[in-house]
């Protein structure tokens, strides 16, 4: 019997996967939960211990990928099948590098889930050893990107950054200008500094690079 621990932060989701295990021989829903927090207490507090783990990456309180080697470590035997809603190729291998055997778009049928899992209980692999190893190859590149990007982030000055605070709240150059103010010409020597040490090519591109680097709120919220 596969013991399989539903970590979802949408419960509507979560619940129709519960039907769907519940349902199949060979698996009884062990635990729920819809953040991090709540899966490391329901997987600590659960014995025995769940064997499969159905874990969503993006979760209100940070990565599930994160919670797949912890719980690895507490029991080698655990598989872990991601399903998640990003198509960031970056974000699954990651998933895969933490220890996850698969990754399933949410937009996939009920079988393919259910294949996955049976595969999964039966010690069949879902990836080849190739595919093991080109997603940890880009996982190790996506981290060095992030690394590049926040260094390069770095060396904004604090003018530059309440420029690109500006352009965030949907500001145009002449209104950038006013409101810091500064000449339109001096607003765009400004940006064309900001463009080359993020190493974009477009304003929307160094705006959406300085709001991964976490330099701006995108919306100007808080």
């Amino acid at each position: 019997m596969q013991r399989v621990l539903l970590v979802e932060d949408h419960a509507s989701f979560r619940q129709a996967l519960a039907l769907l295990f519940d349902a199949e021989p060979g698996f009884e829903v062990a635990g729920q939960a819809g953040t991090l927090k709540e899966a490391r207490r329901v997987a600590s507090g659960r014995e025995p211990r769940p064997t499969l783990g159905i874990i969503d990456l993006n979760l209100p309180d940070g990565d599930g990928s994160q919670l797949i080697g912890e719980l690895r470590e507490q029991n080698p035997d655990f598989a872990a099948l991601v399903l998640t809603a990003s198509v960031d190729r970056a974000d699954h291998a990651r998933a895969v590098e933490a220890g996850a055997a698969g990754v399933l778009h949410k937009s996939a049928d009920v079988d393919e889930i259910l294949d996955a899992a049976r595969r999964l209980a039966a010690g069949e692999p879902l990836m080849s050893p190739q595919e093991v190893a080109e997603m940890i190859r880009l996982a190790g590149r996506s981290r060095e990107e992030e690394r590049g990007l926040r260094e390069n982030a770095a060396r904004l000055t604090p003018r530059e950054r309440e420029v690109l605070q500006a352009l965030a709240e949907g500001l145009s150059n002449r209104e950038i200008a006013e409101r810091l103010h500064m000449s339109v010409d001096t607003e765009r020597t400004h940006m064309v500094n900001i463009l080359s040490k993020l190493g974009a090519h477009s304003r929307l591109q160094a705006l959406v690079l300085a709001a991964r680097a976490g330099v701006v709120r995108l919306g100007g919220d808080g």
